[in-house]
């Protein structure tokens, strides 16, 4: 899990009720129907059912996705050579390699699959990953997009129960309530959940790809033979300056 998105999330959601002192105020439920259900079903209406749950599972990685580093992921690589390098490929099965990506290109590395296709299946599943990260965050693009509308949808019709009871002074309450809780609303949703959650969700994909593009290198370069020694020396490149001395301490360079 990702501690930095959970406690900015729930820290903006703290401070927000801090700063509302009675939250009771803030609640009411006809704002809650229009924005957040009409969001909900008007970005269901821009895709399907099984659209709507990848998004949400891509929305969810954003939350629960666990930092692997590009070092540690190295490190892994250059054990996972030296395996190969003194035991051969078929000692490399059944290591332990939580990482489903390594773990698969290992599999076609102990079975044998010419070099050729691992490549070429595992640049495939990098598009894929690609094309479901994208379409997430499109999704929750939308959800960004749709909220604030609802949010004004709402205003309107606030605006508009107002003036067709401005001789009911105990209708004017709730409706203006509607009108100014549903901007609130829409604003909360498109701000402190949407938008950040699209840019966790770049930075999460951007060091998925990386970790992969190093993962295709080094088992590239372990099924033609190399030294795995020399491994961290070929991926320095994905590696920060501040972090590279650190990395050869540890593969022992």
């Amino acid at each position: 899990m990702d501690i930095a998105t959970v406690i900015g999330l729930v820290g903006a959601f703290v401070l927000i009720i801090m700063a509302m002192g009675d939250p009771s105020v803030f609640v009411d439920v006809p704002s809650v129907l229009i924005v957040i259900g009409g969001t909900a079903a008007t970005v269901l209406n821009t895709t399907t059912i099984p659209g709507l749950i990848g998004a949400i599972k891509v929305f969810l990685k954003s939350i629960l996705h666990s930092s692997e580093t590009p070092e540690k992921i190295i490190e892994q690589l250059v054990e996972l050579g030296t395996i190969a390098k003194k035991d051969g490929m078929i000692a490399l099965e059944g290591q332990d390699i939580k990482n489903p990506f390594m773990a698969r290109g290992v599999r076609m590395l102990v079975d044998g699959t010419d070099p050729v296709l691992i490549k070429q299946s595992m640049e495939t599943e990098m598009d894929q990953i690609k094309a479901r990260h994208q379409s997430g965050n499109d999704m929750i693009g939308n959800a960004q997009d749709l909220a604030p509308a609802m949010g004004m949808i709402g205003t309107l019709v606030g605006l508009v129960i107002m003036l067709g009871n401005m001789s009911d002074p105990k209708a004017l309450g709730p409706a203006m309530a509607v009108a100014i809780l549903t901007t609130l609303y829409g604003a909360i949703i498109a701000n402190v959940i949407c938008m950040p959650a699209r840019k966790k969700l770049e930075a999460v994909h951007a060091e998925e790809q990386t970790n992969n593009e190093i993962i295709i290198a080094a088992l590239m370069f372990i099924q033609g033979g190399g030294n795995p020694r020399l491994i961290p020396d070929i991926l320095i490149g994905f590696i920060i300056p501040a972090n590279r001395e650190k990395l050869q301490a540890a593969v022992g360079g």
